[in-house]
């Protein structure tokens, strides 16, 4: 019986396909070109963030607690002599340290408060509908778009002791003048004041943001039920903008503790470094300042930076511990 022999046509299987997908090179190219672009796409994007943050932020960092490890003078940083803790030690002892952290956490404290309390209500208002509701948003805005240190030269003539014009109103109501700059107390209440008409419009503008994030319905069903305009403040919105809050305490916090520019134009001169003649209001950032500018010690100085970075950390521990604390959920009473 004679058998047929036949040829596979081209393309079948067990011969080769001729403009098939895996053996054309511009596919593969294509294919090359498709992964990598699926592949590393994101990272290229993301790449110049984190380069600036490394050579900006992270090397800094890095290098300032290198120094703080060191005993150096500014003019001879090339010549570094190792003393390990010693510098953290010595900062713990010192009195002046001591004395910029309590300064340091009364002010923002005294600034804190009262411009979170101030932007809050300042919120709420223009969060109503009102005629000219867009100027008072952008005035509220305008003192943070001042430079901190006109707004600090200003309010310096505002506190002088012998022209000022709060003395000067002081005056008219029966009060003795206040030596703004050189007590303790009135001087804090002063840098304090520069800082809550600075950030308190800035902070307003955030609740407002968020209050109108809250749905209308959850006012009108608070109406429904009985609340009185305090009762809805009080029970929606703040619940409402609650995260919000937090991220104005956060910066608020970061804020205070990196204070610097206020007091050191209201000492007018040497005794803004040093926080007045007896460092009444000497905050850590004039402290780090002192040591490495006016001392020329940049590794006790780069020790009250790490000092203050260590701060800002612990700070946000206790935050964080707290917030989970308060969201857990309490144990049901045994009856």
């Amino acid at each position: 019986m004679a058998t047929s022999t036949s040829v596979s046509p081209a393309g079948s299987a067990g011969g080769p396909r001729p403009g098939r997908t895996g053996d054309n090179p511009r596919q593969k190219w294509r294919n090359l070109f498709h992964r990598l672009d699926m592949g590393a796409a994101p990272y290229t994007f993301v790449a110049p963030f984190f380069i600036i943050f490394g050579a900006f932020s992270f090397y800094p960092l890095v290098y300032t607690c290198w120094i703080s490890l060191h005993d150096v003078e500014l003019a001879t940083m090339d010549l570094m002599e190792w003393v390990a803790f010693e510098n953290y030690v010595e900062l713990v002892n010192d009195a002046k340290f001591w004395n910029a952290l309590g300064n340091t956490f009364t002010i923002g404290v005294i600034s804190t408060v009262p411009q979170l309390l101030m932007a809050l209500g300042l919120a709420h208002l223009l969060n109503y509908r009102m005629r000219g509701a867009g100027f008072f948003r952008v005035a509220a805005l305008a003192p943070y778009a001042t430079s901190v240190g006109a707004a600090a030269l200003v309010f310096t003539m505002l506190f002088q002791r012998d022209f000022g014009m709060i003395n000067w109103g002081l005056g008219l109501v029966g009060f003795d003048p206040v030596d703004w700059e050189s007590d303790k107390w009135p001087a804090q209440l002063a840098i304090s004041s520069i800082v809550i008409w600075r950030w308190t419009g800035y902070n307003a503008l955030l609740y407002l943001a968020a209050m109108q994030a809250i749905p209308r319905d959850r006012y009108e069903a608070a109406a429904i039920d009985g609340a009185s305009r305090w009762q809805q403040f009080t029970r929606v919105t703040i619940p409402g903008i609650k995260s919000t809050i937090v991220f104005t305490i956060v910066l608020s916090t970061i804020g205070a503790t990196q204070l610097f520019g206020e007091p050191l134009i209201f000492g007018q001169g040497p005794n803004g470094v040093t926080g007045g003649t007896h460092n009444q209001y000497q905050t850590l950032g004039l402290l780090l300042y002192e040591e490495g500018w006016k001392n020329y010690q940049m590794g006790r100085a780069a020790t009250v930076a790490w000092a203050m970075f260590l701060l800002l950390v612990l700070a946000f521990v206790l935050q964080r511990v707290w917030q989970r604390a308060k969201s857990r959920p309490s144990a049901p009473r045994k009856r």
